[in-house]
């Protein structure tokens, strides 16, 4: 790596992490702000919900195709205008079409970011380098996510509208500041694709490329599974699970998600350490059997109701195992999008698995809420201990069709400096 690329990955990171500090401010109050203090009901919550997942499926089929034509930088700028845009109409909208519509704009912001902040990584990375980005990206994530949740527990007043004024304003601001950090970014290199312009022709060419790759598509269909049955069922068939059969307090529940958090940024870089040796394949398998352990811990804690303390410590260790496994899906799952999408086609990659992750998330609540308010918990545990298992076998398969340098990339050991970009050949230096 040289020193232009370490400066630009800074850059990028320390602006990502300040934007999760500003959204953890607002997510975890975004149903009540709807629903009570705006006093707009729990239906209307849902659809905003809702919106966020609809809008980042309407642009994310086009987001790729830009990034790779006009680079990712300008995007995300544009990506982080709309979300700041959206972030202060929902503090300020006092009716359903006007909350929607922010929703719609912050929704459709994030789903931009995302994919052009990871283009931006692997520009700013090399294949030795790469999965150490990733993790201090996903780490930086969930500690601004964190710490900016227990600030804007403090500031949130439920009989005060103003106050969520106040927070919704802060993370409209870190988004700003996250467009502008990063519009000081000098990439270190700018591959472009020939004709500028985008053409319908060449959108369907892109998408043909991508549908043709089998080990791509197979990675698609293990991301959907893996997002369906962890992301997708924190705030609903889980949640749900904890309070009606558990019986713990939401309290309780809260803690089990500061426990989330906590496995994370504990054992991110301890779990790098290991998984960077490893098998990428191997790894996902090994995420899917701890998933499973975790669902089958999950269940066994909606059996033990005379033993409270003891199913309140096995739902605990369910969000902690699922920590776990996420901490080391980080540096490996961004970083083999990236390996497996040629060099023209990184946007268009990252933003196709970014696609099936919001499919993922916009199904999984749907499944998990349905079977939940139908009572079918046993059946909702068994799907998920079923698809946990899925991971692993769809992980093995997928290694089936990785190359050597897909399955095992170099580690990045050595270290070195050297001058900018084009002045000397590039040196790999650790992250």
């Amino acid at each position: 790596m040289t020193t232009a690329m370490g400066a630009a990955l800074r850059r990028i990171q320390l602006g990502n992490a300040l934007s999760a500090f500003g959204s953890g401010f607002t997510i975890p109050f975004l149903f009540i702000y709807v629903s009570q203090v705006r006093n707009l009901g729990a239906s209307t919550a849902g659809v905003v919900l809702a919106t966020f997942a609809v809008a980042a499926l309407v642009v994310l089929p086009f987001t790729g195709r830009v990034i790779d034509r006009r680079g990712p930088l300008p995007v995300a700028v544009a990506g982080t205008v709309a979300a700041a845009c959206g972030s202060m109409g929902l503090g300020l909208a006092d009716s359903k079409p006007l909350v929607i519509a922010a929703a719609a704009a912050l929704g459709s912001g994030i789903a931009v970011i995302q994919p052009s902040l990871a283009t931006m990584i692997v520009w700013c990375s090399t294949t030795a380098t790469r999965s150490r980005a990733f993790a201090m990206q996903f780490f930086l994530n969930n500690l601004g996510l964190g710490v900016g949740g227990l600030l804007g527990g403090q500031l949130v007043d439920t009989s005060n509208p103003g106050s969520f004024v106040r927070l919704f304003s802060i993370e409209s601001v870190m988004f700003l500041v996250l467009g502008a950090v990063i519009a000081t970014v000098r990439l270190p290199k700018a591959p472009r694709v020939e004709d500028a312009v985008p053409t319908d022709d060449a959108a369907k060419g892109a998408w043909r490329t991508l549908l043709g790759d089998r080990a791509m598509v197979q990675l698609c269909v293990l991301g959907f599974v893996m997002f369906f049955a962890c992301y997708g069922q924190f705030e609903s068939g889980l949640a749900a699970f904890a309070v009606e059969v558990t019986r713990i307090s939401p309290a309780t529940l809260g803690i089990a998600l500061s426990v989330n958090t906590a496995a994370i940024v504990v054992s991110q870089f301890v779990v790098l350490r290991l998984v960077e040796r490893r098998r990428r394949s191997r790894v996902i398998a090994v995420v899917g059997l701890i998933w499973t352990v975790a669902w089958v811990a999950a269940g066994v804690s909606g059996l033990v109701p005379g033993a409270h303390g003891v199913a309140i410590a096995l739902l605990v260790s369910t969000y902690a195992l699922f920590g776990v496994g996420e901490s080391m899906l980080a540096p490996t799952m961004a970083p083999l999008v990236a390996d497996l999408a040629p060099a023209r086609l990184v946007g268009q990659y990252n933003s196709a698995f970014a696609l099936v992750k919001q499919l993922a998330m916009a199904i999984g609540p749907s499944a998990g809420g349905l079977l939940a308010g139908a009572g079918m918990y046993a059946v909702y545990i068994v799907m998920l201990i079923v698809c946990s298992l899925g991971i692993s076998v769809l992980a093995l398969r997928l290694g089936k069709r990785l190359t050597p340098a897909q399955e095992l990339p170099p580690r990045a050991t050595v270290v070195a400096r050297s001058e900018p970009v084009g002045e000397r050949e590039r040196t790999p230096v650790a992250v």
